[in-house]
């Protein structure tokens, strides 16, 4: 089972960046798939990125791509996502996921998620 918690959200302006953190607990960490989903308000859930249990496959979704950065360290059991040339359409609650397997894009299918961290973008 995994325990996840996300830091580094904010305010910030239009075209400034962002890093986000999340932190797991648990010895099985660095054998999950990691990602980031966010929700923005009236929205449903979205996939923002997802990274492989060792980092070799990444996927974006086609709004951040060229923009954001997911990554990972399994020696400190946490996982990344740099946002860069923010706009205000990235306002939303970002969510730190993971799960057993591939990277999905599928809400349902991840179990652990940690408690959201606001991302505000003012324009």
């Amino acid at each position: 089972q995994a325990q996840l918690e996300e830091s580094g959200g904010g305010l910030v302006q239009a075209g400034g960046s962002l890093r986000l953190s999340c932190a797991g607990s648990g010895r099985t960490f660095s054998t999950y798939v990691m990602g980031w989903f966010r929700q923005a308000p009236g929205k449903e859930r979205e996939f923002v990125a997802g990274i492989s249990a060792r980092g070799g496959q990444i996927y974006y979704e086609d709004s951040v791509k060229g923009r954001a950065t997911i990554s990972r360290d399994n020696t400190k059991n946490t996982v990344y996502l740099q946002m860069n040339s923010l706009k205000p359409e990235d306002t939303a609650v970002y969510y730190c996921v993971a799960r057993a397997g591939t990277i999905i894009k599928t809400v349902a299918l991840y179990p652990y998620w940690g408690q959201g961290t606001q991302v505000t973008v003012s324009s």
